[in-house]
């Protein structure tokens, strides 16, 4: 179903090898994740989707990031709620993109403290940050890392956007005609 995507320094990277890792700190936030793996899958992007706690497995935390480039890994994507520290951590240890998703959870101040950890990078170690719950943009977002060498993928992107305002377009009709439906 995918398709191979060169990586930066021109190597091949099978199909079946994900290029980007989608992390969170707890299974409380997979709701959330498993939007952005939805969408890239819809992309045709290999991923993978696992656990990796700051807090509870710093020493996988380590691991993950440190050995992420060599498993083919091209951008990661890190979800974090209250003190977020996962996706900061995880860009300390990489030279990968981190995309941060701040996750509102039941522990935080409506998810400002996610925002904040993830925003407030010292420099030389950002993580490109997206709204809170913003799980679809971090796949979006990837999705464009990825497609700055890949052709199939510029398409699917322009694709997905056209798709939003076709979506748009079909409202405006129906608001026009006196109705809206449901999708």
């Amino acid at each position: 179903m995918t398709t191979a995507l060169p990586a930066p320094n021109s190597e091949s990277v099978s199909s079946d090898t994900p290029l980007v890792g989608i992390i969170m700190g707890s299974q409380s936030d997979l709701k959330v994740m498993t939007a952005a793996a939805e969408l890239l899958r819809q992309f045709g992007v290999p991923y993978e989707l696992t656990l990796v706690s700051a807090h509870r497995t710093p020493h996988r935390l380590v691991e993950y990031a440190e050995t992420a480039r060599k498993r083919g890994l091209r951008v990661l994507i890190a979800g974090g709620g209250g003190a977020a520290h996962l996706p900061g951590m995880v860009a300390s240890f990489t030279t990968l993109p981190v995309i941060g998703v701040p996750i509102n959870s039941a522990t935080s101040i409506h998810g400002l403290d996610s925002i904040l950890s993830m925003l407030q990078m010292p420099a030389g170690v950002p993580v490109a940050t997206v709204a809170l719950d913003g799980a679809p943009n971090a796949a979006v977002l990837a999705t464009q890392i990825l497609a700055l060498s890949n052709a199939r993928l510029q398409d699917a992107l322009e694709k997905y956007r056209t798709s939003l305002k076709d979506k748009v377009m079909r409202t405006i009709e129906e608001l026009r005609k006196g109705g809206l439906s449901d999708d």
